[in-house]
């Protein structure tokens, strides 16, 4: 790597023997000869390395090296000392210089040392390329869809994922809670520490309070040694805190003290363990009802919804729904190495027209099947599941709109009309009201007045 190093020092017999040294590997060199020279230097040039002299007249370079790390904390920075004062050296590098250089030295020293730091800069700048890819791999780009509820979606954690906030995030189940999670993680300072997930809905009290906190020898029964709990487990990084909603009081009540005081207490023990861990919490029951109907504490839900990320239900970004088919097409086709480039329109409209109460997760299994089920080198409806086939059967048979029909034909006519549209739905009512262009409890009243059954 060859490279532009800055070298500063009051004696010019050391910055032209730097000079020459370093020009000789092809390096180009700029030389100061005071602390002052060097940072208006600094102030005009970008320096991939700097060499300085601690001991000079005025300011010294331990000065420099403090107005490096202030400003130009990624240059790596590497101090001459005489052999006498190694303890300043030593000092230096507590500061945040890179390497030091004793007096005497050698060419190659100077070589050696100088090829040390670029290589540091080179791995450096490897690793930052490689995080914005894995950025681009598992970050905004892995979120699939461009409708304007998943715009303000990804604008909000955007602007939330680095701090240190606790964020609630709330959905139904399969809305991409998780997702959402990592990439919050992904996105901020914590990125390289643990990310770690408990579903919180699965672990009955005691052993969720001991998966959580861990606990000591003797704690309980089957204790048979200590456990280190996820918090500790996620020290720096994110803790993702799923189903947080199905929670016991006891655990609540833990939960908020560990967020109040940075510590956790172990089941059994007597004494509190410090962390740094950032929390990330998410439900898809109403968390706020919850806390009115008394059934989850008012300070713990103020406590993890300092930032509250709403994830909508499919049905609410309909506009996703084809890029999204398409993903998880690729997506399998790839994993079970199928070939397939396309998906029928008839296959596409049965897709658009299901309800997806399984929102994301079920479109994925859909998709997974078809990848399996299908011939190829299309997704036909013959490889959908059943239910979503029979939004085919309500396209091709081509109802009439409710409203024309009560025009033309009065009440019996409405009637026949509901009684169709159910018989072609199997009794769903969702998607009968779909297909007749009424809403759901207009159909539910009709139903009723009509004597057609029990809504």
């Amino acid at each position: 790597m060859l490279a532009k190093i800055l070298v500063v020092d009051d004696e010019q017999h050391m910055l032209k023997l730097f000079e020459k040294i370093l020009t000789r590997q092809g390096h180009e060199v700029r030389t100061a000869a005071s602390v002052t020279e060097a940072i208006s230097l600094l102030e005009k040039n970008d320096f991939d390395l700097i060499f300085s002299d601690l001991l000079m007249p005025d300011l010294g370079g331990m000065d420099l090296l403090k107005e490096v790390k202030a400003g130009y904390s990624d240059i790596p920075f590497i101090v001459i000392t005489a052999y006498g004062t190694i303890e300043s050296a030593v000092e230096a590098m507590k500061t945040g210089a890179f390497d030091y250089l004793t007096k005497p030295f050698r060419k190659d020293d100077i070589l050696l040392v100088a090829g040390k730091a670029l290589k540091y800069c080179e791995l450096r700048n490897e690793v930052k390329r490689l995080r914005e890819k894995l950025k681009d791999k598992y970050g905004v780009k892995k979120i699939i869809g461009n409708s304007k509820a998943m715009r303000d979606v990804l604008k909000l954690v955007a602007r939330v994922a680095d701090s240190q906030a606790t964020v609630l995030i709330q959905g139904e189940s399969g809305t991409g809670k998780e997702l959402i999670a990592r990439l919050i993680h992904d996105l901020s300072s914590r990125r390289d520490q643990p990310f770690i997930a408990v579903d919180c809905g699965i672990f009955p009290e005691h052993l969720l309070q001991s998966e959580l906190f861990g606990h000591v020898k003797g704690a309980f029964t089957g204790a048979v040694q200590d456990k280190k709990g996820l918090f500790i487990a996620a020290d720096k990084g994110t803790l993702f805190l799923d189903e947080i909603g199905t929670i016991s009081s006891a655990v609540q009540l833990n939960l908020l003290r560990v967020l109040q005081e940075k510590e956790v207490r172990p089941v059994g023990s007597l004494t509190s363990i410090k962390g740094d861990v950032r929390v990330v919490a998410a439900t898809n029951v109403n968390l706020e009802q919850a806390m009115h109907e008394g059934r989850f504490r008012r300070d713990l839900y103020y406590r993890l919804a300092v930032v509250t990320v709403d994830l909508p239900p499919l049905r609410e970004r309909r506009s996703d729904i084809t890029a999204l088919a398409y993903h998880f097409m690729r997506k399998y086709a790839t994993i079970y190495d199928r070939e397939l480039s396309d998906i029928t329109p008839d296959a596409m409209h049965a897709i658009l027209q299901n309800p997806w109460d399984g929102n994301v997760r079920e479109l994925e299994n859909v998709m997974e099947r078809a990848v399996l089920l299908s011939a190829g080198p299309l997704i036909d409806e013959a490889s959908l599941p059943l239910p979503v086939r029979q939004m085919m059967s309500c396209k091709t048979k081509q109802l009439e709109p409710f409203k024309t029909v009560i025009k033309a034909a009065g009440r019996e006519a409405e009637r026949k009309a509901i009684l169709k549209a159910l018989e072609e739905t199997m009794g769903n009512k969702t998607k009968t009201a779909r297909i007749l262009g009424i809403s759901r409890s207009s159909l539910y009243n009709k139903i009723c007045a009509l004597g057609i059954g029990k809504a």
